[in-house]
């Protein structure tokens, strides 16, 4: 596939504009559409990124024939259908993370991305970041092997608000959207899959109407253990923070950076073409459809992750 790939895109909030920035930097593909609620601030974002169709309704960007993909920033409950409805349109298509709210809507969009043979893929970009790319490169390599990781996932995020401290129209989960990243990445980075878990939350918040905290232990089949805490009730530095724990190192992630175990950095500059792990992400992406291959992060290879968040959903309920 030679020619530009033209892509719609939808939701154009925070993380929406971290896929348009990224884009930028990405030879042969254009953004030819862009969909979300707001039909004015979409307006104003699609002059800035010179996008000509502006649309709410995600319908009109699928009719277009020229579009070849679609990269989805919407709402969590929203994502599992509007997948759904891309690769029905014989659209290529990303979702942002989680891929679903709920396990059958995963396995639904795992089922039929099968029957198409359409790329799916879920922006699982710890996977893309420079700094555990960096670590997954030494495992690999057979340099460095997992004994522990420990996480930490904090926001101070009290009222619903996104990236930016707009407000948001949905309510965020720490089960289904932020423990989705570490859930994935240990399973990916241990390259075992996850054969324990366990979960405690907080209180359920009286206006959220979820968990403000919580603590989550997993368990790989090839023995190494995982242990995430994460907050929005925490009023300090923000994102997460990954400390890993292995047999000859341990490397401390944030982002896109990487330090040794006593605070000095590593150089990940090299790792790949951008220190940006969303553009890396989006690059993944339009490369497998160029190439006509399965993406890291596809819909099947996250599928797992899925199926723990689910058990854990399940145990978090019964308690």
């Amino acid at each position: 596939m030679s020619k530009t790939i033209k892509v719609a895109l939808a939701g154009a909030g925070a993380f929406g504009i971290k896929h348009l920035d990224g884009i930028k930097n990405i030879d042969g593909v254009e953004v030819v559409s862009l969909i979300s609620r707001d039909l004015e601030k979409t307006r104003e974002v699609a002059v800035k990124y010179g996008i000509g169709h502006v649309t709410t309704e995600l319908g009109d960007s699928l009719a277009l024939p020229e579009v070849d993909a679609v990269i989805l920033c919407t709402p969590t409950q929203m994502h599992a259908e509007q997948t759904i409805a891309c690769l029905k349109a014989g659209k290529h298509v990303q979702v942002e993370i989680p891929l679903a709210d709920n396990l059958q809507g995963a396995q639904d969009v795992v089922a039929l991305q099968k029957q198409t043979g359409l790329v799916a893929m879920c922006g699982h970009t710890r996977r893309f970041n420079p700094s555990h790319q960096y670590v997954h490169q030494q495992i690999a390599a057979g340099k460095f092997n997992i004994q522990q990781m420990d996480v930490q996932t904090y926001f101070f995020r009290r009222t619903n608000t996104n990236a930016l401290g707009q407000a948001r129209s949905w309510t965020d989960h720490l089960l289904w959207h932020h423990a989705a990243h570490t859930v994935d990445l240990f399973a990916y980075q241990a390259n075992s899959p996850i054969v324990q878990a366990n979960a405690i939350q907080g209180p359920i918040h009286p206006v959220l109407g979820i968990a403000m905290d919580m603590s989550i232990q997993l368990k790989a089949a090839n023995g190494a253990i995982c242990t995430l805490s994460l907050s929005f009730n925490n009023d300090g530095p923000l994102g997460t923070f990954f400390r890993y724990i292995g047999d000859t190192a341990t490397y401390i992630a944030r982002y896109d950076d990487l330090f040794n175990g006593k605070e000095d950095k590593i150089d990940v500059s090299k790792v790949d073409v951008s220190m940006n792990g969303i553009e890396l992400q989006d690059r993944e992406f339009f490369a497998a459809i160029r190439e006509g291959r399965e993406p890291n992060s596809s819909v099947a290879r996250v599928l797992n992750c899925y199926e723990v968040l689910h058990k854990l959903e399940q145990q978090l309920n019964a308690g």
